[in-house]
């Protein structure tokens, strides 16, 4: 396809996108092409919430395990269902689901029935797998937290640093030079091609590292070998140390839980509920933001996709915090 004219300024562009507006800018052109209802999600699907979470569980280290429980969580939603995860336009009630956030938010959540994520309780089964992995050294380790806290914070924040440099250092330029007719063709290749010389001698003078070859794209941004000493990997790791057997099935030894929001916005408001960092405590906002840097979106809309997960998992608990507010409405009357 060949671009010149006008259509020039449509593709010149020099800002990155966000998350949310192609998402809502994909759904409004499907629905105003009045498009079919997309091929069903099956569990065999790349898009399915299992096959989502077990690429994600691989992506941030996390013990293989946990893939069993989040296939649990995925059930008792229903979530996992093929009219819940199919998107048809031209339905009345056309449902989206953010398939990608979604799945984070199922690790999430996860993270929170074994850990609990409130600054204390991790930190404690984290000292008890240490002391368990030293005695035990020839054993399967235990899952420590904190250790793979301090592994995934320092990958993150190398892997942070060298993608803000690739954001200060892309040249916005298209490798074939845009003109406005055939015209100025001649005269914009030539500009091209002063400017890629120019480069060159000016790398050559300061001596800097000639630019490597393009990396093939993947879809993995981390990279974790059970051979590398660098770097711990923990997918082999077991969750034993907080899971207790109870006959034939297993349960986490921690009974507690704290929900994400208890109160979520009324229909008219454009989110579903608030987050603030400071509401929450520190592992809750490092989860978020770990998992918000690779999906590349804010930490509020992953918050967001939690509280309605946790919503449809603990029912009984919002429709009595909801009797409870409504009760206290009426006595306020």
């Amino acid at each position: 396809m060949k671009l010149y004219g006008r259509d020039k300024g449509i593709f010149a562009v020099e800002s990155w996108p966000d998350y949310e507006d192609i998402y809502k800018k994909t759904i409004e052109v499907a629905t105003f092409l009045d498009l079919p209802r997309f091929p069903d999600i099956t569990e065999d699907c790349y898009l399915h919430p299992n096959i989502l979470c077990l690429k994600y569980l691989m992506e941030v280290n996390l013990p293989d395990e946990m893939y069993s429980l989040t296939c649990q969580v995925v059930k008792m939603t229903g979530i996992g269902e093929v009219d819940f995860l199919t998107f048809d336009p031209i339905a009345k009630m056309a449902k989206t689901v953010k398939y990608d956030v979604q799945a984070v938010a199922l690790i999430v959540v996860v993270l929170k029935l074994l850990f609990l994520l409130d600054d204390n309780l991790e930190w404690s089964l984290s000292s008890l797998a240490e002391k368990h992995n030293e005695k035990n050294k020839n054993d399967k380790p235990w899952f420590d937290f904190r250790k793979w806290y301090q592994v995934m914070k320092k990958t993150v924040d190398e892997k942070k640093q060298k993608w803000e440099e690739a954001r200060a250092k892309y040249v916005w330029k298209s490798e074939k030079p845009l003109y406005y007719s055939s015209v100025d063709k001649p005269v914009a290749y030539k500009k091209r091609e002063m400017v890629v010389n120019l480069q060159k001698q000016f790398s050559t003078l300061v001596d800097l590292t000639p630019t490597t070859e393009k990396k093939k794209p993947s879809s993995f941004q981390f990279n974790w070998i059970e051979e590398d000493t660098d770097r711990t990997c923990f997918h082999g790791h077991s969750l034993q140390g907080v899971l207790k057997e109870k006959g034939q099935s297993l349960l986490t030894k921690n009974s507690l839980y704290w929900l994400s929001t208890q109160k979520f916005c009324r229909s008219y408001c454009k989110h579903v509920t608030t987050y603030e960092e400071s509401n929450f405590s520190l592992s809750y906002q490092f989860i978020l933001n770990l998992f918000s840097f690779l999906l590349r979106i804010k930490a509020s809309l992953l918050h967001e996709e939690v509280s309605l997960i946790e919503k449809k998992l603990f029912k009984k608990k919002y429709t009595i915090t909801k009797k409870k507010s409504s009760r206290s409405k009426k006595v306020r009357r």
